[in-house]
């Protein structure tokens, strides 16, 4: 019988316990793929005029990768106290740090008025943005995962995950319709402004939602457990000493995991208004309505792969994204680059939905692999440190092995040697769909019973 603690909550309530993890990951990936896809259009013109166009786009990328480096930092801390104070207190503050950053970003100066200082005021509201997205991936899924029962875990816990397409979607939105009503100079000289300044409101709403949510009952256990064990036996070990002593292994896993899902994602989404604007002939407004459609689908997808994970398992499904990603990139450029609307809509939405396959299971995945009192930590360490090498350089990459090749051959072998890291990763872990996130313990540190079985399984 499934326990106490994992029984399916009421329906209702589960439901408010998604919408507000989805609406606050949607509000802070808004925010997160709002700044990738200014740096792809104008922040090279607004923030960096003197350079040559490519060159100005490396380096708007470049502030684009910053924001990627902060985001282990977030992790850590965010982990730290999401394990020790609980998930909610710190969703939160991320959401207020996030929607702070972008909102100033829209009221920043440019470097034609107060010159080099402008792209270091850009560089340091972008690395406050990583910093708070570091921290909120990790809450954001636990808090669903923690509340419902195993046996439909992947299809609840995947909706946070359409928070990414969701938010590309909104973004890529407004900027298509910005662009759509006005001209080329009124757009760079105050239009894309208007998408980081709606930040302020989208934050209130998702505020107002994320405060009204209990914290995760399986938390509340592991807490209450950790504090007589404190008071009888001493201090408790910190949660990211416990993941790095006990669960290294499944971090690995998770570094590897992440990486042909987030190196894909960024070359699909963000590279590819570079590459189909220069490279293909593209306008700006078509690279973004394909982004934009595409985006659709994928929200639809993200839930039925999570779905699938229930019934399969979380490595098969990921392993049918790994795969299929690879093996899509060379008809990838190959569609891109007839020019055609319809091309450019296939190649952009396949990817989308092959990388869904790996997205919708991970967030069950990974909060399956930790035990309660580390699982914050362990998630968002494994999630965030992978994004380092992968999703921070991969834009960056692109361009420069496009700007050195004149070819999206290179580009298209750096998609598929991270697909087939993936697949190995994936191939080395454990299933995990049936483990009870109440009992199952890992490896019994940080707060957790050291005689839990690893496998416990809901009937």
């Amino acid at each position: 019988m499934s326990s106490p603690a994992t029984a399916p909550p009421a329906p209702n309530n589960l439901k408010r316990i998604v919408a507000a993890s989805l609406i606050g990951t949607t509000i802070e990936w808004y925010d997160f793929f709002l700044y990738g896809s200014a740096a792809a259009l104008v922040f090279n013109e607004l923030f960096f005029p003197d350079s040559d166009p490519l060159v100005g786009t490396l380096l708007s990328f470049l502030t684009y990768a910053v924001g990627f480096a902060a985001r282990p930092l977030g992790a850590l801390v965010f982990g730290h106290y999401g394990d020790r104070l609980g998930r909610k207190k710190l969703l939160v503050l991320s959401l207020l740090m996030m929607g702070g950053a972008t909102f100033a970003i829209g009221l920043l100066p440019t470097h034609a008025t107060v010159g080099s200082a402008a792209p270091v005021l850009l560089t340091v509201l972008r690395l406050v943005q990583g910093f708070a997205l570091g921290g909120e991936w990790g809450g954001a899924v636990l808090l669903v995962s923690e509340h419902g029962d195993a046996r439909r875990r992947g299809f609840w816990a995947s909706w946070p995950q359409t928070g990414a397409p969701a938010g590309q979607l909104l973004a890529t939105g407004v900027l298509a319709l910005l662009t759509a009503v006005l001209s080329d100079s009124a757009f760079g000289a105050w239009g894309w402004r208007v998408p980081f300044l709606l930040s302020g409101v989208l934050v209130i709403v998702g505020l107002w939602i994320r405060l009204s949510v209990d914290e995760s009952p399986v938390f509340k256990r592991a807490l209450e457990r950790a504090e007589a064990r404190e008071a009888d036996a001493g201090t408790e070990r910190m949660p990211v000493v416990a993941v790095l002593r006990h669960h290294w292994r499944d971090v690995l896993v998770a570094m590897g995991a992440r990486m042909a899902e987030n190196i894909s994602y960024y070359v699909i989404t963000a590279f590819i208004l570079v590459y189909a604007t220069t490279s293909a002939g593209v306008s700006k407004q078509t690279a973004l309505n394909a982004v934009l459609v595409a985006s659709a689908v994928h929200f639809a997808v993200i839930p039925a792969w999570g779905a699938l994970s229930d019934r399969l398992g979380r490595r098969p499904v990921y392993l049918i994204g790994a795969a299929g990603v690879g093996l899509w990139m060379f008809p990838f450029f190959a569609l891109i680059d007839t020019g055609g609307f319809g091309s450019l809509l296939l190649a952009v939405t396949v990817g989308l939905v092959l990388h869904g396959a790996m997205y919708a299971p991970q967030a069950a995945f990974f909060s399956e692999m930790f035990a309660t009192r580390m699982r914050y930590s362990g998630a968002s360490i494994g999630a965030q440190f992978a994004s380092v090498a992968a999703g921070a350089p991969a834009p960056l990459i692109a361009t420069a092995l496009l700007s050195d090749h004149g070819s999206s051959t290179p580009i298209s072998l750096y998609v598929i040697a991270a697909s087939l890291l993936t697949i190995v990763a994936v191939a080395a872990a454990e299933e995990t769909r049936h483990r009870d996130l109440a009992d199952a313990d890992p490896s019994g540190g940080a707060g957790e019973p050291v005689e839990a079985v690893r496998d416990a399984r809901t009937v």
